[in-house]
């Protein structure tokens, strides 16, 4: 099934304090879909609203036409997976059993063989099946990581959220993070999207790119139209130089533009 999800003038914040302001925006089926933006425009708020980990104050958010405000956690989870920021990693279980939780949505507490075959499948997709009876508190970063992807995997979801995938990881690790991501999403024809810091990561690996600012969208689409001079002036309030390279804009950040905050 290609499910298509929509974001219909969301609006959300904590208290007095506006997060998220009108944001609407429609992504298509099996696309790397990447959320930019400085430090407090509401990306990560957005990924959870999307999950329904927080919920909005107005707007809605659809999949296929169904109001997610509407849905159980379960019929949530059937929808969607999540792999959550690095700093929430805490599973006191051995790897199999951590990417076995995926399977919950589907089977409740109790797995089968059908099931734990599954989990062997995506193991041996991420090549990560020498660490299967690994404690998961004891595996690096970038391990970890695979674990949560892997996780959300098996969780056979037509859309995949993930919250700065690359955080604390070191450059080997971020592009083995994100080439998995790539070839997950061609390879299973789902749906990734992901908050993310790095510029030149989103440009170099997204199909489209939802740029924000102080809760509001100010560009969305591929990255030559996203990641440009003009956008990076006025979200980030960095002077950078964008070239191209292997067709994908990269970007050069040359000095601070003075005067006001991004």
């Amino acid at each position: 099934m290609m499910i298509k999800l929509q974001a219909k003038e969301i609006v959300f914040g904590y208290d007095s304090n506006p997060v998220l302001d009108s944001v609407s925006f429609e992504i298509a089926p099996s696309k790397l879909v990447t959320i930019v933006g400085p430090n407090g425009s509401g990306k990560s708020t957005l990924i959870k609203c999307i999950n329904k980990i927080v919920s909005p104050q107005g707007g809605s958010i659809l999949i296929d036409r169904r109001e997610v405000a509407k849905m159980t956690r379960m019929e949530v989870a059937r929808y969607l997976s999540y792999v959550p920021q690095s700093s929430v990693r805490i599973f006191p279980t051995n790897v199999f059993d951590t990417i076995l939780m995926g399977r919950r949505p589907h089977i409740g507490w109790l797995g089968s063989e059908r099931d734990e075959e599954k989990v062997w499948d995506v193991l041996q997709l991420l090549n990560i099946e020498r660490l299967a009876m690994n404690n998961f508190s004891e595996l690096s970063g970038g391990q970890q990581q695979k674990v949560l992807i892997a996780r959300a995997l098996v969780q056979e979801a037509e859309v995949m959220l993930l919250d700065e995938p690359t955080s604390n990881l070191d450059i080997w690790h971020q592009l083995d993070v994100m080439n998995i991501i790539r070839d997950v999403v061609k390879k299973k024809e789902i749906t990734a999207i992901m908050a993310l810091h790095d510029l030149n990561l989103a440009s170099y690996y997204s199909d489209r790119i939802i740029m924000m600012k102080r809760g509001k969208i100010v560009a969305v689409g591929d990255p030559h139209s996203v990641i440009t001079e003009e956008n990076i002036a006025s979200v980030y309030r960095v002077q950078a130089a964008v070239r191209k390279l292997s067709d994908r804009p990269m970007i050069m950040p040359l000095r601070q533009i003075r005067g006001s905050k991004a």
